[in-house]
């Protein structure tokens, strides 16, 4: 009575596909992030070297509206549309 229902070797195959498709997305997106942040801090190492704002470099990086970002925009650039350049 004790039946064992033949294994279905495609299954399996799609099992392990998906999976491996899953952990490689997981690992590509962890890798890309962490490859931003160490770009993001060589660069932000050049500009203080440089005399550059770090605080500019970090806001090059942000995705959104960061609230410390806007602040330093509104506050460097009175009109936004004009070169100010002397």
């Amino acid at each position: 009575m004790n039946e064992n229902k033949p294994t279905n070797v495609e299954t399996i195959t799609g099992i392990i596909s998906v999976a491996l498709v899953l952990i490689t997305a997981i690992g590509s997106i962890g890798y890309y992030n962490i490859q931003d942040r160490t770009l993001m801090a060589s660069n932000i190492e050049s500009a203080i070297a440089k005399g550059v704002d770090p605080l500019s470099v970090r806001c090059s990086y942000v995705n959104g509206a960061d609230t410390v970002c806007v602040a330093y925009a509104a506050s460097h650039n009175t009109s936004p549309f004009t070169n100010t350049k002397k």
